[in-house]
C-alpha cells in the first residue's frame, strides 16, 4: 500500500549555510541544485553530488554550449561548517565538482568520500587521502554510521559506462538513513532490471533527474536522463510513493521547464507525491513511515 504524503516541506528565510550548522533532530535534506542534495541528522551531515563552484563555466568558456550558471549556489563551501560524508555518482563535474571537492577535503579532515571504484585515482588527485576515500562497488553496501547505509546500484547516463573490472562508473545509491530509505538515481535514464532491483527496498522517496535527452545533446556529448513521465513511471512502477525531481534550471542547454514539472505535480497527485526541487526549502520525511 502507498504511503500518502511522506515528504513534509518547510520553506525557510534564513541561510542554508545556518541552517545547516544546526544539527536537525530529524533527518533533512535541502537540495543544492542540478543533481546535488545535502542531508542533515543530529548525528551527521551528508552532501552528495554538491556542485557549488563555476568551474564547468571556466572550462567551456568561448565555447558553443557554455556552462554558465542560472542559480547561484545555495551555499558557498566555506561557509559549510559541519560535514562527515560526501558521495559522487560519477565523475562529472557537475556531480563530482574538482573546485568543490578539493576546497572540502582540504577544510573536513575527518570527512570520508564514496567514489564510484574507477575513479579512485582521480578522486585521488583532487587533494582525498586514501584513508578517506571509499570506492563504490554495485550492491557492496557501505556502512557509514550506525544509522546510514549506502548501497551502491548501476546507473546508465544513456548507457552503462565500465571498466576492465567490470565495475560501474555511473552509480545510483540507495542511502538507509536514519531510519528512512532515499533513492538518489544519479545520472540515468531507465534501463532493463532497474526495476527489480528497486522492488522490496521499501524506498520512500526517489531523488530522479527530470532533464531528459535528445539527439542534439548526444551529438555535442551530454548524454541525458529521465524524462519527467519517466522518472514518475519508475515511482509508480515500483511502488516509490514520493520523488523530487532535480537536474534542472542549472545550464540553459540542459533543463526543462519548471512549469511543466509543477503542471505533472498536480496531474498525478492521485499516483504521487511530485515535488520540483527547491531552494530555501527543508524536506523531511514522515516519522514512522519507514
Amino acid at each position: 500500500m502507498r504511503k500518502l504524503n511522506p515528504i513534509l516541506t518547510e520553506e525557510f528565510t534564513e541561510s542554508l549555510a545556518d541552517r545547516l550548522a544546526k544539527p536537525a533532530e530529524a533527518l533533512s535534506f535541502y537540495w543544492l541544485g542540478q543533481a546535488g542534495f545535502v542531508l542533515n541528522t543530529v548525528n551527521w551531515q551528508l552532501l552528495i553530488d554538491p556542485y557549488l563552484s563555476d568551474f564547468l563555466a571556466r572550462k567551456y568558456a568561448g565555447m558553443p554550449l557554455g556552462h554558465v550558471r542560472l542559480m547561484e549556489p545555495p551555499v558557498r563551501p566555506v561557509d559549510i561548517s559541519r560535514l562527515d560524508f560526501i558521495l559522487c555518482t560519477h565523475r562529472h563535474g557537475d556531480h563530482m565538482d574538482p573546485e568543490t571537492i578539493r576546497y572540502l577535503a582540504e577544510k573536513h579532515s575527518e570527512c570520508r568520500f564514496v567514489i564510484p571504484a574507477p575513479d579512485r585515482d582521480y578522486a585521488l588527485s583532487l587533494g582525498i587521502a586514501p584513508d578517506r576515500l571509499i570506492s563504490a562497488v554495485v550492491e557492496e553496501e557501505i556502512k557509514l554510521a550506525a544509522d546510514l547505509r549506502v548501497l551502491p546500484l548501476p546507473a546508465a547516463h544513456e548507457e552503462f559506462k565500465r571498466d576492465a573490472l567490470g565495475r560501474d562508473h555511473y552509480l545510483g545509491f540507495m542511502l538507509h538513513a536514519a531510519n528512512h530509505r532515499i533513492y538518489h538515481s544519479g545520472d540515468s535514464i531507465p534501463f532493463p532490471g532497474l526495476e527489480g532491483l528497486l522492488h522490496g527496498l521499501n524506498c520512500e522517496v526517489a531523488l530522479l533527474p527530470v532533464n531528459g535527452r535528445d539527439n542534439f545533446r548526444k551529438s555535442q556529448g551530454i548524454p541525458g536522463n529521465f524524462t519527467l513521465d519517466e522518472a514518475v513511471r519508475l515511482c509508480v512502477e515500483t511502488e516509490i510513493p514520493a520523488m523530487i525531481a532535480h537536474h534542472y534550471g542549472m545550464f540553459e542547454f540542459n533543463t526543462v521547464p519548471a512549469e511543466s514539472i509543477d503542471q505533472a505535480a498536480s496531474k498525478r497527485s492521485e499516483l504521487i507525491q511530485l515535488i520540483r526541487a527547491k531552494t530555501s526549502v527543508c524536506y523531511s520525511l514522515r516519522q514512522g513511515e519507514a
